[in-house]
């Protein structure tokens, strides 16, 4: 225990408050276990919780109607941040399932496997790289197990999808944090693939491990699934007796009746998505929908919560959908996003994707951790003091003090929202401070922390100090003041060449949405040494910045370009982006920063998105007559026949 988090649980205790399971497992640690895995940089659960930055949540739209109460939510955003808002959400009875139980019914999560493996996405471009391995990716994937299980329900359960490589490590990981007495069972998901030229048995398997929230839990009725009979079951036994007399140990019941078949067992034979499937997105490691709904079904019910932290092309929410479940996927990369997007927006009712299509419930899609300021600014009063707070991690508790209302409380200090849109063209300079110091006093304590826009403040210092009283500016859109949090700031980085994408890290602090300048060519050209024409885009600036790294070193021109996404029949009626193609930085510039498409796929428009490393986008919707739509049109269109049709008698 620091000493920070000991002055506030005294605060905390003399105020009468209740002390949360965090703050009680930080007073009271875990007794040791009897035995556990052990390795460099492992940090306390306590202080995981404790010190892991929960961020606001952004609504950036949402798709649907807006009837409903509740409304399933994709999360762009790093999912250990993300995950702590959510705990902050159930604990606020604010992420609910249908039946009213808070917390999430349902976890499974197919992290990266740290194989050091590269993916390869559709026309062989690598779309996914597991880049973290040895002891960093076990604390990595074992910090959000933490949060896991502070976000299940009490009756909930957690699938953890992984290969043979570190499966053991994490299960001794999950032993701890859920306790070995809340293991379930141990899942071998068995398929068949082209098989390799190594001198080994050929790997065609993984593991998925499933454990309870807590032990009350072990006896909760699954909706227990059966393998249906082979052909060769009931081709032999169809009219003979096959099922026991309790009382007599006889054979009594026929199979001339519908049998349900065995229930299922713990390996499970379920093919890969091949290339030819339907419900196939051209994702990377993309799991079947089979898979998940055997998972889902078993262990969820209508209207439960169904959470996956690393979403990746939308499995599990699709299927979750298709079962009628509630729930949250996060991802941290624009392309998850974006083919999670379309993916929801185009499902089939049928698992694998067959069938009707199907219109999903509303779903909302948020950032988290990137904000776009300009919308900021049209919030209501009460919805801005609620994310300005969130911002800065400051308990929602308004107070007066001296004539003063304050909004809550920051590591123990008072804090103040100002009311910029009650009092526009107002600033905060010394004399406003002054004038605070005059009701406040000493009564405010040695500190107190003003949130405000930065054009507000008419001083550039981090606080003012009056008569012992440190009166802190905290800007919005500036980064968090380090003094604050101990640490430098982090951001989520998108990928800016193929090796790179989903390079997982931890992101700490937040930034601002903030288009690139851009500046760009579109049209026609033959190909090289061929007369085939394709369209081009030729990108001849693109700059970025972020506060929160590096933020006073300069990047060059396009130094900051991650990748281009394509929609190439953007429907403006629609407004929404659902991407076809994304090309990376690193292709890129080695086409003479040219970005190069078949125009035969050209429709009225083209919605083109460039997105830099810090997850920022720059938008361009280009009329299709710039790649020729009319004359590609006319050359796709099969030729009229000649021949005259016959009249009919």
């Amino acid at each position: 225990m620091n000493d920070e988090q000991r002055q506030e649980i005294i605060r905390r205790l003399r105020q009468g408050e209740e002390l949360s399971p965090e703050w009680a497992r930080i007073i009271f640690p875990p007794e040791k276990r009897e035995y556990e895995l052990v390795y460099h940089g492992k940090e306390r659960e306590e202080d995981i919780i404790a010190n892991t930055l929960a961020v606001p949540l952004q609504k950036v739209r949402t798709f649907g109607r807006n009837g409903d109460s509740w409304h399933n939510m994709l999360i762009f955003g790093d999912n250990l941040q993300v995950m702590k808002t959510l705990v902050d959400l159930k604990k606020s009875g604010k992420l609910c399932n249908a039946d009213g139980v808070p917390g999430v019914r349902l976890v499974y999560i197919d992290p990266p496997f740290a194989t050091k493996r590269d993916f390869n996405g559709a026309q062989e471009q690598k779309a996914y790289q597991d880049k973290i391995a040895g002891a960093r990716f076990l604390e990595f994937l074992r910090k959000r197990l933490v949060l896991i299980r502070e976000l299940l329900s009490d009756d909930g359960y957690v699938f953890v999808h992984l290969d043979q490589k570190k499966s053991h490590y994490i299960k001794a990981l999950m032993d701890e944090i859920f306790g070995d007495q809340n293991f379930l069972n141990h899942i071998i998901w068995s398929y068949r693939r082209w098989p390799s030229t190594s001198r080994n048995f050929q790997g065609m398997h993984d593991d998925i491990f499933m454990y309870a929230a807590k032990s009350s839990n072990r006896d909760r009725a699954f909706n227990i699934q059966y393998e249906p009979p082979s052909e060769s079951y009931v081709k032999r036994f169809q009219g003979k007796t096959q099922i026991l007399d309790e009382e007599t140990g006889t054979r009594k019941i026929t199979v001339d009746e519908p049998t349900k078949g065995m229930p299922l067992r713990d390996v499970w034979d379920i093919s890969i998505v091949a290339g030819f499937k339907s419900e196939r997105t051209d994702y990377p490691t993309q799991k079947p929908e089979t898979l998940a709904a055997r998972i889902i079904e078993v262990c969820s019910g209508e209207g439960d919560i169904v959470f996956d932290a690393f979403a990746g092309s939308g499995t599990t929410l699709a299927v979750a959908e298709k079962l009628r479940r509630r729930w949250v996927g996060i991802d941290c990369g624009k392309l998850a996003i974006y083919t999670m997007q379309k993916r929801m927006l185009n499902l089939r009712a049928e698992i694998g994707d067959k069938g009707q299509r199907l219109l999903p419930k509303p779903f909302s899609l948020y950032n988290a951790g990137l904000y776009d300021f300009s919308k900021l600014k049209e919030l209501s009063w009460d919805a801005w003091r609620f994310f300005a707070l969130q911002l800065f991690q400051c308990r929602d508790e308004p107070h007066k003090i001296g004539g003063i209302q304050f909004d809550g409380y920051l590591k123990g200090s008072s804090v103040l929202v100002f009311n910029h849109q009650k009092q526009p063209g107002v600033r905060i300079d010394e004399e406003t401070i002054q004038s605070m110091q005059e009701a406040l006093g000493s009564k405010v304590g040695s500190r107190m922390f003003i949130i405000a826009p930065a054009l507000v403040f008419d001083f550039q210092q981090d606080y003012m100090t009056l008569d012992g009283v440190r009166y802190y500016a905290l800007r919005i859109p500036y980064s968090i003041i380090h003094e604050l949090h101990q640490r430098e700031f982090a951001a989520l980085k998108q990928p800016a060449d193929e090796l790179a994408v989903n390079d997982t890290v931890d992101a700490v602090g937040f930034d601002f949405v903030r288009r690139p300048e851009l500046e760009y060519e579109a049209g026609t050209k033959k190909r090289n040494g061929e007369l085939i024409e394709e369209g081009f885009i030729k990108i001849k600036a693109f700059k970025s910045e972020a506060v929160v790294r590096e933020p006073m070193r300069k990047k060059g021109n396009r130094e900051t370009l991650s990748m281009v996404m394509l929609d190439y029949d953007f429907d403006s009626e629609t407004d929404v982006f659902a991407f076809d193609a994304v090309f990376y930085a690193e292709a890129i510039e080695k086409a003479n920063w040219e970005v190069r498409f078949p125009i035969e796929a050209i429709g009225n428009q083209v919605m083109a998105v460039f997105v830099d490393i810090y997850g920022n986008e720059a938008r361009e919707v280009i009329p299709g007559s710039r790649f020729g739509f009319a004359k590609a049109r006319a050359a796709a269109k099969p030729a009229k026949s000649t021949k005259k049709k016959k009249k009919r008698k």
